[in-house]
């Protein structure tokens, strides 16, 4: 063998090559979700920055919300915004400030249209001055998740897309897909339904002394625009 060839073998075992299903695959940190028991089988230890992330569940309010506030409010005291782009509410200011979120880095955006709704996440996603951006698209193609994804990469920001759980079906380049079902006990199971290095995996249960109360109200945000 050529002296100047790489021995594949010893390449392989340097921990910084990546391989295909590898669930140690090593990657930017993420952000802590604040539920260690899902922390542990993230890639990154958390949610995944400059990608997007899909929430699926059959119906709101299952404590989907419960699940995201602790680490948007330690991004709310970054310095960045957090986008919610056509609520299905108008968030309630107060519990955001009960569980730590800085309401003066909120931002709610109404679009008119739906084609409107999609350029809008775009944008906030591209910009990089949003530490995560949250939408509820009723359909989107994946062509368009695909732009989102991008725009994710380019802004380094956090795309969280709630959708109902028949969007499992569909193809989506997110980096973490994840269903949530409420539990008799009031808790909260999770299952990984994509994931970067590794397989699907679950249920992760959480109990209910784990989730944050994640009720919305009509109250108004105090940077609210309307596109």
């Amino acid at each position: 063998m050529n002296a100047d060839m790489i021995n594949l073998d010893g390449l392989m075992q340097q921990g910084n090559v990546w391989r295909a299903g590898d669930a140690r695959v090593r990657e930017q940190s993420g952000i802590p979700t604040g539920f260690d028991a899902l922390d542990a089988h993230l890639s990154g230890s958390g949610w995944p920055m400059g990608a997007l992330t899909e929430i699926l569940c059959d119906r709101q309010g299952v404590g989907e919300l419960s699940l995201v506030f602790p680490a948007l409010a330690r991004l709310s005291h970054e310095g960045r915004w957090l986008a919610w782009i056509a609520p299905p509410h108008i968030p309630y200011a107060p519990a955001l400030a009960a569980h730590g979120v800085d309401v003066s880095k909120v931002l709610v955006v109404h679009p008119r249209a739906e084609a409107d709704m999609l350029w809008t996440v775009e944008q906030a996603l591209r910009a990089g001055t949003c530490g995560a951006v949250l939408v509820w698209p009723r359909l989107i193609s994946e062509h368009n998740l695909r732009r989102l994804q991008l725009a994710a990469e380019t802004g380094q920001s956090w795309g969280i897309l709630f959708r109902t759980t028949w969007a499992a079906t569909q193809a989506s380049p997110a980096a973490l897909r994840l269903r949530l079902d409420p539990t008799q006990s009031g808790g909260m199971s999770v299952r990984v339904l994509k994931r970067r290095g590794g397989w699907p995996m679950g249920p992760i249960y959480l109990n209910p002394d784990a989730l944050l109360d994640a009720q919305d109200a009509p109250l108004d945000i105090r940077h609210e625009v309307s596109g």
